[in-house]
């Protein structure tokens, strides 16, 4: 998908929601366990029917596919092969967090973008540009690099300074990485639990779209989020996970999702309404 198809579907939509599926067996309502073969599967598919229409974008966390070994990444590619059949509007993203060498970057990129079809995947920039370059070669594919993230460890490394200009690292590495892409097929990912800091953000990555965690579960404010990080094309990805998933554990499970999804839907409409969007 391509930065027009998505903006589009933002426009029409009227939700920049991102919704993350972090299924977690131990979570998802125990019934499911007993009367489903693939318990993840039939838990995924009723939350993407119940929330389709609200949001643009699908993430699964791989995390919780890969701790269950082949049953488990069975379940992704069903979920992933679902989405594509059914909603092909959706942008999909692998939140897979992979960072290595050049070659081994390759071979993620090949399996996120050939063999599963994922629109983007998550990228940790550490090991610098030839750890990158190997996903930004596919044609409407993109890298979503983390930049500044929600979690409390985000200040043992990203807000270090340096020494010469008082750079900080997140800073450098939105400003270094600009030279790898383009706002085309490169994305940031920007913790919502720091959205004072997307005005800053801005003046370096104006055009770029961002992915949002931290809203719902982990306290970060969407209003705050759309003040300081929206642009001309809404430019935002706004993920939300354990809020929605597993708003109900009974067998109402995916209408109480899809009541917890359409509120967010709601107010994103309203926030870029007061935008002009």
């Amino acid at each position: 998908m391509n930065r027009q198809e998505l903006a589009e579907n933002i426009r029409r939509k009227r939700s920049f929601l991102c919704v993350g599926l972090d299924t977690d067996v131990e979570k998802i309502p125990t019934f499911l366990l007993k009367e489903n073969e693939n318990p993840i599967v039939s838990f995924n598919k009723a939350i993407i029917d119940a929330t389709a229409d609200l949001c643009v974008a699908y993430k699964p966390n791989l995390a919780f596919y890969e701790s269950m070994g082949l049953p488990g990444w069975d379940a992704l590619e069903q979920t992933v092969d679902y989405i594509h059949e059914n909603y092909p509007d959706q942008f999909i993203i692998a939140d897979a967090k992979r960072g290595d060498i050049g070659n081994t970057s390759a071979m993620y990129a090949k399996t996120f973008f050939d063999t599963m079809d994922f629109d983007a995947v998550t990228v940790a920039p550490y090991m610098g540009e030839d750890s990158v370059s190997p996903f930004l070669t596919y044609d409407d594919k993109w890298v979503i690099l983390l930049a500044l993230t929600s979690n409390k460890g985000a200040f043992d490394f990203q807000f270090a300074e340096e020494a010469a200009t008082g750079q900080k690292l997140y800073e450098k590495v939105l400003t270094t990485s600009q030279q790898w892409g383009t706002a085309d097929n490169l994305m940031y990912v920007v913790g919502a639990t720091k959205a004072e800091m997307l005005e800053g953000i801005r003046q370096i990555i104006p055009n770029h779209f961002l992915l949002v965690p931290g809203v719902g579960a982990q306290g970060g404010s969407l209003a705050e989020v759309a003040r300081y990080g929206m642009n001309a094309q809404c430019g935002l990805l706004v993920n939300s996970s354990r809020q929605i998933l597993y708003a109900s554990s009974e067998r109402e499970y995916a209408e109480a999702a899809r009541a917890e999804a359409l509120k967010v839907q709601q107010e994103m409409n309203l926030l870029l309404t007061n935008a002009g969007l």
